[in-house]
Formats: C-alpha cells, sequence, structure tokens
C-alpha cells in the first residue's frame, strides 16, 4: 500500500527532534508498506517563496518544504500551497495518515472530497486537555469537520480520546495507537553509580514540562543531605533560564545541563543513570517514560495525562502535579529502592506493546481495513 504522512510535527533542519515519534511511526508503516512523509515550515531565513528538500530516510520517502515566511494571511496561503506541492511531488496514495491536527486535516478533508482518498488521524498534541488552548470558532468547527470524516481517529493515549471526546470532536472510531520505542538502542547496560544519578529529558519548555518545579524538588533533597546526581538532557526556549535558577538555588555541584543528546548518545547516557523523574504539568504520553523502562530504569512521574496508564507500582512512582513536596519525597524513596526494580522486568513490560516491527503491523492492519473497500468497489 501506499501512505503518505501529512504531518504537523516533524523533524526538521532546525530542530531534529521535533516530531520525533512522528518520524518513528512512519519508520514502523516502512517496514510494510510504501510511505511518503510530508512536512512544511516556514522559514525566516528562505530567499525564495519555496525550497523543497527530498529524501530517503530509514526507508521513509521524506519531502521537507520551506517557504518564506511573511504577513499572517501570504504565510497561511503558502502554507497550503506548500502542502499541494508535496502532495503532488508523492503522488496519489491509497490513504493519508494526518499526524496532529488541524491544518494537514484539512488538507486531508479536500483530498478526500475531490480526489476520494480516505484519511485516517494520530493525534498527539496535549491542547484538549483541561487548561490549554483549544480555543476558536473557525478552528473548532475545522477540526470537528475533520475528525468526523476520518476513516478512524487514533491518539497515543486513552486519555487524550476523552478529552477530545469531550470536546465534541466525533467518530465512529476512536482507538489507541502506541508509540514507538526502538529497544535495539534503549536497553539496560550494566553500571555502578556512587550515588544515584537521576535522568531527566525534555523539550525545556517550562509551562508544560515544570522544569522549575524539578529543580526546587532537588533543592529539597540537597538541603536533606541526600546525595544524587542529576542530569538533565534535551534544549528548548527556558533552557538558560533553568541553568540560572538551578545557579540560583546552588544545584551546579549536584545537576548537569547535557544539552540535546540523540541516538545512541542518548540511549548510552539514559542507560547510565538510576531512574528518570518527569514533572510535567500535562503530558499525553512521553516516549522518554518508554525508552527509560527500555534501558530498565524506574519512572517518578507525575500524574498527568496518560502516563497513569503505563506507570504503576511495579515500575515507579506517581505524584500529583504541581506538588514540589510530594515530587521530592519520591525521589527521596526512589534514591533508596531504585535498585529493588528489576531492569529485564521493566524493559519486558514495553516491549511487546511499543516495538517498531509490532507498531508496524498494527497501523498495517488498519491500512487495510480503510484501503479494503475501495479495493473492492
Amino acid at each position: 500500500m501506499k501512505v503518505t504522512f501529512l504531518a504537523r510535527w516533524y523533524p526538521h533542519k532546525y530542530d531534529p527532534m521535533f516530531g520525533l515519534f512522528v518520524q518513528r511511526h512512519a519508520e514502523a508503516v516502512a517496514l510494510f508498506n510504501e510511505v511518503t512523509a510530508i512536512y512544511v515550515h516556514p522559514d525566516e531565513k528562505a530567499t525564495s517563496k519555496y525550497n523543497i528538500e527530498r529524501s530517503k530516510e530509514n526507508g521513509v520517502d521524506t519531502i521537507r518544504v520551506y517557504y518564506k515566511k511573511t504577513n499572517k494571511l501570504t504565510s497561511a496561503l503558502r502554507y497550503f500551497k506548500a502542502c499541494r506541492k508535496a502532495l503532488k511531488l508523492a503522488g496519489k496514495p491509497d490513504l493519508i495518515h494526518v499526524h496532529v491536527l488541524t491544518r494537514m486535516g484539512v488538507v486531508a478533508y479536500f483530498e478526500k472530497l475531490f480526489h476520494g482518498t480516505p484519511y485516517m488521524i494520530t493525534e498527539h498534541w496535549s491542547r484538549y486537555l483541561p487548561g490549554n488552548d483549544f480555543s476558536g470558532i473557525i478552528r473548532k468547527m475545522a477540526t470537528k469537520i475533520v475528525v468526523r470524516n476520518a476513516a478512524m481517529v487514533t491518539t497515543v493515549t486513552e486519555n487524550l480520546t476523552q478529552a477530545m471526546q469531550a470536546h465534541g470532536l466525533s467518530n465512529d472510531r476512536y482507538v489507541t495507537l502506541p508509540n514507538v520505542v526502538n529497544f535495539e538502542l534503549f536497553q539496560p547496560k550494566p553500571h555502578h553509580n556512587d550515588i544515584p544519578k537521576i535522568a531527566h529529558v525534555s523539550c525545556f519548555e517550562d509551562k508544560s514540562k515544570n522544569i522549575s518545579g524539578l529543580l526546587d524538588a532537588l533543592k529539597i533533597l540537597k538541603d536533606k543531605g541526600i546525595p544524587y546526581q542529576a542530569v538533565l538532557i534535551g534544549e528548548g526556549m527556558d533552557l538558560e533560564a533553568m541553568k540560572l535558577k538551578a545557579n540560583t538555588l546552588e544545584l551546579n555541584d549536584c545537576v548537569l545541563f547535557t544539552g540535546l543528546l540523540q541516538g545512541q548518545t542518548l540511549a548510552d547516557t539514559l542507560a547510565s543513570c538510576d531512574f528518570l523523574v518527569l514533572s510535567s504539568n500535562y503530558e499525553n504520553m512521553p516516549v522518554v517514560i518508554l525508552e527509560a523502562l527500555g534501558c530498565g530504569l524506574p519512572v517518578v512521574s507525575t500524574r498527568v495525562g496518560g502516563i497513569a496508564e503505563i506507570v504503576n507500582e511495579s515500575n515507579g512512582i506517581l505524584v500529583p502535579p504541581a506538588d514540589t513536596l510530594a515530587l521530592a519525597n519520591a525521589m527521596e524513596q526512589c534514591c533508596h529502592t531504585y535498585n529493588n526494580y528489576d531492569p529485564e522486568n521493566l524493559r519486558a513490560q514495553v516491549m511487546e506493546q511499543y516495538d517498531t516491527k509490532q507498531v508496524g503491523k498494527l497501523l498495517n492492519e488498519w491500512y487495510r481495513e480503510i484501503i479494503h473497500p475501495r479495493c473492492s468497489s
């Protein structure tokens, strides 16, 4: 089958981590089908209206179109024109798989309307959750139309499904689609740390990830005389502010900011730690939790989004969001108990469901169910 991914988020030349989980889904599909991934990005540095880059990446035909950013109306028109250019290059697919609404969903809706191409949706965005920014009459109306006309809608957690339905986004078939983890890359490795080594991985956007709250909790541990080393991995808009806060809290001797890590370096760094901590105010299902469990690490996390669908007493500790003391207490507990968890057992809990090949097979089955009526007509 020929499948086209229309991805609102996808790694690109300015951010190699943006929408990495969408790219992993594309790679899983490519094990069984012909896949083209399309991504469109505004470019303030562009010297021409459109710049098209096409490459083969891990079996995925990847088309990125960068368009020159200008005023709001012109940029919107260029966005949709860029999508048309990419779709023409890709050729007519059997099915379009939209990742992240709403713009790409509108494109897919018109492809169905004018060319009869069915589409399905996978939503990753936490904007539907309480306290987030799913608003605007036009956006809501367009999203309802796009969702209603999709062959099926998948989300990465049941929690996100319920949040979308609460906004009146109706479809006869909502299904949970697991995220993808490369378990050949993320696996346990023997190590011994003199003091507990705590990992944190995020995009360093404090509003959602609450790194400031994590630093406050780490300060509580330090003041209690509990030895540890915290390795904070990633980069983003609030990285420098978090470095300044760590310095103000006098945490420089026990907190290390690594910056962006990728691939084997990320996997090795994660596997060298003793447990993972996430302090998010809101989330869906962070892939880093699955990667940490794949490395045999227990997880301390806030109970937000779909995290409770995977983290429980057998593999970690959950605490309320925005509760600094509870987070500090959970980390203190895990500093004493991380060795009680069996790494191979933690890994086994996620391997079967989130393995690349298994997710690829699942998507392949869904594609056949959607495409079959067309093929038989």
